[in-house]
């Protein structure tokens, strides 16, 4: 979340960024409440005060009395700030991160920069498949069995695709060990006030979280919450700095509200592996750090020798806790474009700066040499989301005769090198 003192000083600055962003709070309400809850917190400290200066002195009847009506009023003056608290905690969550100035301002979420591209899409001289019609001829995903056993949007992996897999991982671990990286496993499930803290929005209709029933727990949609959460109401030291870690997670989201985009196959599922890239830092370094997860996810796919390019988040499609986010979109040949002719590009992967707008959401400080503490940076990064790379794989690397090749950098981590219609025994 952003400096409240910051918004006070701020305001005609965080409404525009608010309006820029497509994000509609009531930024007057929460300075109001904000003024509300400041005068009775006043009230409060002189109370304590009193009561303070009491305390050193020898209580007469008097005096034990007035105590008395202290302690009332402050438990009723308290009581009268927590509803005011409580809101204005809601309204200053929907507040969205200062936004980069070299982000475009937009009002449509597909108007997005591109700034960067790694090949030519890819061209075939035979009549492409996609990577459902793939999967089915090379027995590679199961999606009926997977409905009844789980419900809708929900696969099972199979043979080779299954084993494809755990080699997107070790490859993608392997390039971020080099970075200095540590790898994780983490949780799946995390704290609803984890989740708040980082600017996801685990309650409501558009929610993309699954929520246990009975519990303050979610599923995590993305490892940024338990790497996240990892360090909440901590002071790091700054000769501890970066803190840059890797962690391998099941990712679970609803897609509520996702009914008008590509969902085709496993492009849109309920339940993803992915492997999530997180970046502790103090201030000075974030940008440079942005652009090393940036480049990190470029290798990983130049390796995998798949054409993509780069897009700069323009701010109708920032999320809220992103100062600036870089996509990876490839290029899938079986994804029909706007005008329903086959070939298109997709979101892959994803980087964000979120400067200090989590860690003051989680309580995450750094202390320098000479003592002083400020909040540290947060970053973000898909190394690589396993669904989506599957996808650019299979219907990149298609061959007129129905195989598929798996790309050279994965041979080490398989067991062939190509993927083959099965013969029934």
């Amino acid at each position: 979340m952003l400096d409240i003192k910051y918004i006070r000083d701020n305001t005609d600055l965080v409404k525009a960024n608010t309006k820029n962003r497509k994000i509609d709070v009531d930024i007057d309400r929460m300075l109001m409440l904000d003024e509300q809850f400041r005068a009775l917190e006043t009230k409060i400290e002189e109370l304590r005060f009193e009561r303070n200066v009491a305390s050193k002195t020898k209580p007469t009847p008097g005096i034990i009395e007035r105590m008395k009506k202290v302690g009332d009023e402050v438990k009723l003056l308290e009581d009268e700030q927590l509803p005011l608290h409580e809101e204005l905690k809601a309204l200053l969550m929907q507040i969205p991160n200062l936004t980069h100035i070299d982000v475009k301002v937009s009002d449509d979420e597909d108007d997005n920069p591109v700034v960067e591209a790694f090949s030519k899409p890819t061209k075939f001289d035979f009549e492409v498949l996609d990577h459902v019609q793939l999967a089915q001829k090379l027995d590679l995903i199961e999606f009926d069995k997977a409905t009844k056993v789980s419900g809708a949007k929900f696969y099972y992996l199979k043979n080779e695709l299954a084993l494809m897999e755990f080699a997107l991982i070790g490859y993608a671990l392997d390039i971020l060990m080099k970075y200095g990286f540590i790898p994780f496993t983490t949780p799946d499930l995390a704290k609803r006030e984890v989740l708040e803290g980082l600017g996801f929005n685990p309650r409501g209709e558009s929610t993309q979280v699954y929520n246990i029933e009975g519990t303050d727990l979610s599923l995590i949609g993305t490892a940024e919450i338990t790497l996240g959460g990892y360090h909440a109401d901590e002071i790091l030291d700054e000769l501890e700095l970066p803190k840059k870690y890797a962690a391998v997670s099941h990712c679970f989201r609803t897609e509520a509200g996702s009914y008008s985009k590509y969902s085709k196959g496993i492009f849109r599922v309920h339940q993803f592996t992915k492997i999530e890239m997180f970046v502790y830092c103090t201030p000075e370094n974030a940008e440079g750090f942005h652009k090393e997860l940036l480049n990190i996810e470029k290798e990983i796919f130049k390796g995998l020798d798949i054409p993509f390019r780069v897009v700069d988040h323009c701010t109708a499609d920032l999320g809220g806790p992103s100062y600036r986010t870089f996509d990876l979109e490839a290029w899938m040949p079986g994804k029909p474009n706007k005008d329903g002719v086959m070939g298109d590009w997709a979101e892959i992967t994803s980087t964000s700066n979120c400067t200090d707008y989590q860690a003051r959401g989680l309580n995450m400080k750094y202390k320098t040499k000479d003592g002083k503490k400020d909040y540290l940076y947060t970053l973000n990064g898909t190394a690589i989301a396993i669904t989506r790379a599957m996808i650019a794989i299979l219907e990149n690397y298609q061959q007129v005769d129905g195989t598929v090749l798996i790309p050279e950098v994965l041979h080490k981590f398989m067991p062939v090198k190509k993927i083959e219609v099965k013969v029934k025994k």
